[in-house]
């Protein structure tokens, strides 16, 4: 049975949240077409994980720079490098993710962020190699369904979106193969047309979910 990991970054709720609702139309027809996958649902805003504050940081340089054993640390670095390992560990358990987040500011919700920080553990999801950088998560899939109020696909703000651009380079670095992200924009730009783009993005998101729901895990797909 295979896994897929559903993470929102939004606190508005399903019923305030036009991202979460495209969401949820991605996961229900994943579902219709892969019933032999396992999804876990995690929403960041209610999800405890350490900061890179001083202790974490400290820990992650003994740890991967130095070679201390973990059972050698302080104790607030060992309990904060102790937490990031489980999410790493638990993260790198799945074989599908559907990442959903609105852009704020010009790019994603602080605690997606802080998400991505606890994956990057060398030597559990990725190493730097004589080679160059390799990831570990590879043979994965994902997606990110993005929400924007602004327009980002073409015009003045064109290269201003960083949210779905980092995401999308965080997680090919850990080897994951990303699909195409599907896009909603335009809220604040076109309050009259907001359910024809919602309409529209939820279309792209059936698609989508198809394709990853029926294309092998190690396949390049757009």
């Amino acid at each position: 049975m295979g896994k897929l990991l559903y993470v929102t970054a939004n606190p508005k709720g399903i019923e305030k949240s036009k991202g979460l609702q495209i969401g949820e139309t991605f996961i229900e027809t994943f579902q219709l077409n892969r019933l032999d996958v396992d999804i876990t649902r995690l929403d960041l805003f209610k999800q405890e994980m350490p900061a890179m504050d001083s202790e974490l940081v400290s820990a992650r340089a003994k740890v991967g720079g130095y070679g201390i054993p973990i059972d050698e640390l302080e104790e607030g670095e060992r309990t904060k490098i102790m937490k990031m390992h489980q999410i790493a560990e638990e993260f790198k358990s799945f074989d599908y993710f559907v990442f959903v987040s609105p852009v704020w500011n010009l790019g994603s919700p602080a605690v997606l962020k802080a998400y991505i920080d606890n994956l990057f553990v060398h030597g559990k999801t990725f190493a730097f190699t004589p080679e160059g950088p390799k990831g570990y998560l590879t043979g994965k899939l994902g997606i990110h369904i993005q929400t924007r109020g602004g327009v980002y696909t073409h015009g003045p703000m064109k290269d201003l979106e960083s949210g779905d651009r980092y995401l999308q380079i965080a997680l090919k670095f850990l080897g994951i193969n990303m699909m195409d992200t599907v896009v909603a924009e335009g809220f604040d730009h076109f309050p009259k047309q907001v359910p024809d783009i919602v309409a529209k993005a939820k279309e792209e998101a059936i698609i989508a979910a198809k394709k990853m729901a029926l294309s092998p895990l190690d396949a390049t797909i757009v």
